[in-house]
């Protein structure tokens, strides 16, 4: 009975929980195939659609992440919110389904002076949360990734990626795109100096569609063959007024 597959409705609905769950709770999918004690493959396969989830994995994966992942019989599905919360600008999915997206992140190197520090954001709509969520990828320091809650309220006219860990926050505030797609605007956080200490940090930063990546991720040097093009995205957040920059009082 263990081995019974489920419907194709039933394994799309699953892999888009899971997928949710892993986004929300920040872990990877090695992490959760071995908690569920499956294997990695059989988990990217099902997520991927490439065959059904069986009753025996869906119950693993209920019990690693500790919620239902089945809609009981007879039972009708809850109503999905349509709408983010207050604090987050109260838009719904399609008056923002235009900033979801890939896009190469830019900014300052906070430990090499002189370089660039380039990665990815992913943005995309948290059907169970009803807001856009954004996570870090291709980081070298990929334990210091991070993800949380899209801000996009109406006054404004901003978007704010919103990290929220335990109190500690990060903020980016960032500019609607432009016509190309581009969103430039500052980074808030706090840098890692002498010994445990943090101190506060503010960078100018630089969303631009995926494609824009032709250089790659990483740390880019002046050396580099992608340092000149990266350099001048980030200069366009002064030299275009997509943000100011105050460095003391006259």
């Amino acid at each position: 009975m263990s081995e019974i597959e489920l419907s194709e409705a039933q394994s799309r609905a699953i892999a888009q929980t899971v997928r949710e769950a892993l986004a929300r709770r920040r872990i990877s999918r090695q992490t959760l195939a071995e908690e569920a004690r499956i294997s990695i493959s059989t988990l990217e396969k099902a997520l991927a659609g490439r065959r059904p989830f069986t009753l025996a994995t869906t119950i693993r994966l209920e019990e690693a992440l500790g919620q239902s992942l089945r809609q009981e019989p007879g039972r009708p599905a809850p109503e999905t919110a349509r709408h983010a919360p207050d604090e987050l600008g109260s838009y719904s999915r399609e008056s923002v389904a235009w900033i979801e997206g890939r896009y190469l992140t830019l900014r300052p190197s906070f430990g090499t002076a002189g370089a660039i520090f380039a990665y990815r954001t992913e943005i995309a709509w948290d059907a169970e949360s009803a807001r856009l969520v954004f996570r870090e990828a291709e980081r070298l320091d990929a334990p210091f990734a991070q993800s949380g809650s899209v801000a996009v309220p109406s006054q404004s006219g901003m978007i704010y990626l919103v990290t929220n860990w335990h109190g500690q926050h990060r903020l980016a505030v960032l500019c609607r795109p432009n016509i190309q797609g581009e969103m430039y605007g500052v980074l808030t956080t706090l840098h890692a100096g002498r010994g445990t200490q943090l101190t506060p940090a503010a960078a100018p930063l630089a969303l631009l569609p995926e494609q824009a990546g032709a250089f790659g991720y990483g740390r880019i040097g002046p050396e580099e063959p992608g340092f000149a093009p990266y350099r001048a995205y980030l200069a366009r957040v002064h030299e275009d007024g997509y943000a100011t920059f105050f460095t003391g009082v006259a």
